[in-house]
């Protein structure tokens, strides 16, 4: 099919962003039900793009390229494959259900609603962008333009310290940025004076070369990602954020750090990858006991998920550094599930924190007794986080530590501490919240005796939908990852190990 599905998927929320700014202050209602609208109609057409994806066909697949800046070789180049695809489809899920979750959240405290909206069509545009792009200063421009809108969505319509949080984001991101700008240009320089991933994954870099390029794009991600010790600004931004908000900057955006490793750290700078992989396996397990930890000591849900999904992405990295097909489908696997399960309990919390207007988990107590259906659904998302089997984290995390243990046990035996850590994280969260005697605030105030609306209802719906779909049969995911996981192993040049004898001869 020649139909341009990612330039269009990139520009279309762009232009509905327009739109919904344009539309006069007083009409905040219109503004919603347009920018819904808008989010649904790129869904279908995401839909459409996944539909005609071939999961056996050509590595990156939907490409095109339009002339931009010809005397650096600059050219708007998009193309997908599997890793892609699978992370603008979750863009194309969740920003629907992010606007429909947010509905009254700009209205508070007399903010501009059309703005408010129109600042995450503008984020999703970028994101699309960030995905798609397959030339590296395309890629470059989408990494920085991305941070614009959710500096303004954390700063104007954020919670308590909000402006702080907004400039330590921006200012971490924009730090990273820039080493990623030395890389840049080092591969401009180097590779040829051209931009295009596959020219310059065919180019030869020194050792030397290739290990400096790899850390400035390595700072970059990492720090976007966030790995320990780069993740102190996700705590601050996650907690001030938005709810919806939120949920896209750990459901999708950071995933743009790791996705980053995946399409070109590893493919462009294979020698670097392997050498520096022991580094990188170091700082992500430390990464999911030291956040774990920090985690059980938090007062603030909000901040708590922030924590949680430090230690997530901390199994991400090991899955991805692993170099193994396993483990690497896995990784993938894991960015898309803890997408829905991280989104899905930022919406609950800021659920919770709509009624309670508060996000200290001191101020509820027995929440549950009042709003038995909120509580059930946060009791799933909480499970969903920590990996119950049956959900769709465990078969990601599942295939990361089985990947992983066949080339690093000790590695693998770690990070599977993690999991005990986030039982007790997850589970002392819940009973904090809505288990034991109600607190007496709780009983007096009056949006704590409205359980889950209809529109709530059809937020958390098809998230758990998902989560619970891919726990149990997760093959038309990992059908469209594993291809490009193998690719990205190849280039790197990595093979999966040779089945243990012993194993073998059980086999027979």
């Amino acid at each position: 099919m020649n139909f341009p599905f990612l330039s269009v998927l990139t520009v279309a929320p762009l232009v509905g962003a327009v739109v919904v700014a344009l539309l006069p202050r007083t009409r905040p209602a219109l503004a919603k039900q347009v920018a819904l609208g808008w989010s649904v109609a790129v869904l279908a057409l995401s839909v459409a793009m996944w539909i005609a994806y071939q999961a056996g066909g050509d590595r990156f697949q939907f490409r095109e390229s339009y002339p931009w800046i010809p005397n650096w070789g600059v050219r708007f180049t998009f193309a997908a494959d599997g890793i892609a695809l699978v992370m603008l489809m979750l863009i194309a899920v969740l920003m629907p259900l992010v606007i429909l979750a947010s509905w009254h959240d700009a209205e508070r405290g007399k903010r501009n609603v059309p703005v408010y909206f129109a600042l995450l069509l503008a984020l999703q545009s970028t994101m699309f962008g960030v995905f798609a792009a397959a030339d590296v200063f395309l890629f470059y421009v989408f990494f920085e333009v991305m941070l614009v809108p959710m500096y303004f969505l954390i700063g104007s319509y954020g919670g308590g310290k909000r402006q702080y949080a907004a400039v330590k984001f921006f200012l971490y991101s924009l730090v990273g940025g820039l080493f990623m700008l030395a890389a840049v240009i080092g591969l401009w320089v180097l590779g040829g004076h051209t931009f295009d991933w596959q020219a310059l994954v065919d180019a030869n870099f020194s050792t030397g070369a290739e290990r400096w390029l790899f850390l400035g794009f390595f700072a970059a991600f990492a720090i976007k990602a966030p790995f320990f010790p780069f993740h102190t600004w996700l705590p601050d931004a996650g907690g001030a954020a938005p709810a919806g908000a939120a949920a896209i900057l750990v459901g999708v955006l950071d995933k743009v750090g790791t996705f980053g490793i995946l399409r070109y750290c590893l493919p462009l700078f294979p020698e670097a990858s392997r050498y520096f992989a022991p580094l990188a396996l170091t700082l992500a397990v430390i990464g999911i006991i030291y956040a774990a930890l920090l985690a059980v000591g938090q007062n603030d849900l909000k901040r708590l998920v922030s924590y949680t999904s430090i230690a997530h992405f901390g199994f991400i990295g090991v899955g991805i550094f692993a170099f193994t097909t396993q483990a690497g489908t896995g990784a993938v696997l894991y960015m898309v599930n803890h997408g829905l399960a991280t989104g899905l309990l930022f919406l609950v919390v800021g659920m919770f924190v709509a009624r309670r207007n508060s996000a200290l988990v001191s101020d509820f107590g027995g929440a549950g007794k009042l709003l038995p259906l909120l509580a059930g659904v946060l009791l799933f998302a909480g499970l969903a986080s920590l990996a119950l089997p049956g959900t769709a984290p465990f078969v990601s995390e599942f295939l990361v530590l089985l990947g992983s243990f066949t080339v690093n046990k000790t590695v693998a035996v770690i990070a599977t501490s993690g999991i005990i850590l986030a039982a007790g994280y997850v589970l002392w969260m819940i009973q904090r919240t809505t288990q034991g005697t109600v607190n007496p605030a709780l009983a007096s105030n009056e949006g704590m005796r409205h359980d889950m609306s209809l529109r709530e209802k059809v937020v958390v719906a098809p998230l758990i939908a998902l989560i619970v779909l891919l726990g149990f049969y997760p093959k038309p995911v990992t059908d469209v990852i594993n291809p490009a996981v193998k690719a990205t192993m190849a280039d790197v040049g990595a093979s999966d190990p040779a089945p243990a004898a012993g194993t073998t001869e059980a086999a027979r």
